[in-house]
């Protein structure tokens, strides 16, 4: 009996056909099932090249002290102050030929953020649609 145990090893190493049967049928459902697959095309929406150059924003600076300076490079480009009551009326007038004119805030980094939050709304508030603020990147 000890000869014969003797005689029985261990088997040390793995039986990869079961693997390989397996992957071949995957490779086979894969083969015959990618054909199948719909593609889809994606229709994306086309654009046409204005002729129109873009337009130059109209500025409103907001100073420290709280005064509003209303700059348009379109005409001339000079700093002019408006007060509150007057500047719905001011920047209409500029957009009036083209709604689409952006109106940007730029204001002092030492501005109270309440000043550029009261013209933002009294501007979004009167029908101004594009309202914007003028940053500068960092390291400038």
């Amino acid at each position: 009996m000890s000869e014969r145990r003797r005689k029985t090893r261990l088997m040390n190493q793995i039986n990869v056909v079961p693997y390989i049967d397996v992957m071949l049928v995957l490779l086979v459902i894969f083969m015959v099932t990618a054909p199948l697959i719909n593609t889809s095309v994606i229709e994306l929406p086309s654009v046409s090249r204005s002729n129109q150059p873009p337009v130059a924003p109209l500025e409103l600076m907001v100073r420290k002290d709280g005064r509003i300076l209303l700059r348009d490079r379109e005409r001339g480009g000079g700093e002019r102050p408006v007060d509150r009551d007057t500047l719905v009326y001011e920047v209409k007038q500029r957009i009036e030929g083209n709604r689409e004119q952006p109106v940007v805030i730029a204001a002092d980094r030492d501005v109270a953020y309440r000043h550029v939050v009261e013209v933002m709304d009294l501007l979004q508030s009167n029908g101004i649609p594009r309202v914007g603020l003028l940053t500068r990147p960092i390291g400038r």
